[in-house]
């Protein structure tokens, strides 16, 4: 009994020392993460517009096009075009109204996603896209759509609430009440077209939202850059390589 005793205080000291003694430390990693598609071929990009619609207050085609062209200069390797931002809202309707109607009457001003349907067939004109590549040597292309507009919303909505007891002490609880918020949505449809043949590469759809309290006031134009910082890292995955940091503790 006494020996049996012995050893149990003895592997209790083991553990205690080995525990004592271990220390931890903490190493940095980083995880290449492959694009989704292979530019090898180009030397150059050519962002060349959007079919933009929703909120009257952002140029959703304008902002994208120099919002992208701005990233796309310090961290692809590809030479960025510059130059004016095509007309594709023009593009899309021409030849599409009638004998003596004016082409802009002949599509709807753009204020919902059903508003940009007729404009989709603009991404597989392989003729006019071949043009453009031509123009520009052969670049790879980034057109697409952009609807930002703006949202309501109203529901049950839980928060944390600080409360305090007889003693006056803290503590923090999840409270659920009812709020009226309003915000922004932005959903992007990225459209990558091989400027050598006219023919689209890769599309991608996004979606981003924002919903602020009823009292609290934004800009649309502050709320826009917001959303595109969330969807900007993974526009960039699509063309090069992106390497996400993180690190691992390990036992020593």
């Amino acid at each position: 009994m006494t020996a049996r005793l012995a050893q149990t205080l003895s592997s209790i000291v083991l553990v205690t020392m080995t525990v004592g003694c271990s220390s931890y430390y903490e190493i940095p990693i980083e995880t290449p993460i492959r694009p989704k598609l292979d530019v090898s071929a180009f030397q150059r990009v050519l962002v060349a517009g959007f079919i933009s619609g929703g909120s009257e207050d952002v140029d959703g085609n304008l902002e994208t096009t120099r919002l992208l062209r701005s990233q796309l200069r310090t961290k692809s390797e590809m030479r960025v075009i510059d130059s004016d931002v095509l007309p594709l809202m023009d593009v899309a309707t021409e030849g599409r109204a009638p004998n003596g109607a004016e082409a802009s009457a002949t599509l709807p001003v753009i204020k919902e996603d059903e508003d940009l349907e007729p404009y989709e067939h603009l991404f597989a004109d392989v003729e006019y896209w071949k043009r453009i590549g031509e123009e520009y040597q052969q670049p790879l292309i980034v057109t697409g759509t952009v609807m930002f507009a703006p949202q309501a919303r109203s529901g049950i909505v839980q928060r944390d609430q600080e409360v305090y007891d007889s003693f006056g002490r803290r503590r923090v609880v999840p409270v659920r009440t009812y709020m009226e918020r309003k915000g922004f949505v932005l959903k992007p449809r990225f459209v990558f077209i091989d400027g050598r043949t006219g023919t689209v590469l890769h599309s991608e759809n996004f979606r981003e939202e924002v919903l602020y309290n009823a009292n609290q006031t934004s800009p649309a134009l502050s709320s826009y850059f917001e959303l595109m910082d969330r969807l900007i890292p993974s526009f960039l995955s699509t063309l090069s390589s992106q390497t996400i940091k993180g690190s691992r503790v390990l036992l020593q």
